[in-house]
C-alpha cells in the first residue's frame, strides 16, 4: 500500500503544481496561504481550503508534513492568508495531536472530500490571525 500512496502523491502533486495551484491561486476569492520558501526566502502561494473561526484560519493539509508549505512552515511559521480577496498576517501551528479527519468535517464539504479523497498523510493547521488586514 505504501508504493501506491507514494505513486498517488507524486502524480496529484505533479498536476497541483503544474496545472490546478497557477490556475487557482490566481482567482480573487479563493483562499491562498503565502509562506516564505525556506530555501529561496520568496514568498510562496499555495491554494487552501478552510475555514476562519473567529481569529484563527483552520485548514487540513493533505501530505502533512511532506507538502512545501509545511515543511516552510516548519522553517518561519510567519505566514499570511488571502481570503474573499483580503490579506491577513499570521502564525501557523501544526497539530499533529489534533484529529484531521474530524476537523475537515467543520470545515468546506467540497475541499473536505477532496482532501479526504486524495490525502495520505492528514495534519491539520491552525493559523493565529493577527487584527491587522492588509489589502
Amino acid at each position: 500500500m505504501a508504493r501506491y500512496d507514494e505513486v498517488k502523491f507524486r502524480a496529484i502533486t505533479a498536476f497541483q503544481r503544474r496545472v490546478g495551484n497557477p490556475v487557482l491561486r490566481r482567482l480573487p476569492f479563493q483562499t491562498v496561504l503565502e509562506t516564505t520558501g525556506r530555501t529561496s526566502g520568496l514568498p510562496r502561494r499555495t491554494p487552501v481550503g478552510g475555514r476562519r473561526v473567529g481569529d484563527s484560519f483552520w485548514l487540513v493539509s493533505e501530505y502533512g508534513e511532506k507538502s512545501q508549505y509545511i515543511r516552510n512552515i516548519k522553517a518561519n511559521p510567519a505566514v499570511r492568508v488571502r481570503i474573499r480577496g483580503h490579506w491577513h498576517p499570521g502564525t501557523a501551528h501544526l497539530l499533529p495531536d489534533d484529529d484531521p479527519r474530524a476537523r475537515l468535517k467543520t470545515l468546506p464539504r467540497l475541499n473536505s472530500t477532496a482532501v479526504r479523497a486524495f490525502g495520505t498523510g492528514l495534519l491539520t493547521v491552525r493559523v493565529d490571525l493577527t487584527d491587522t488586514r492588509v489589502t
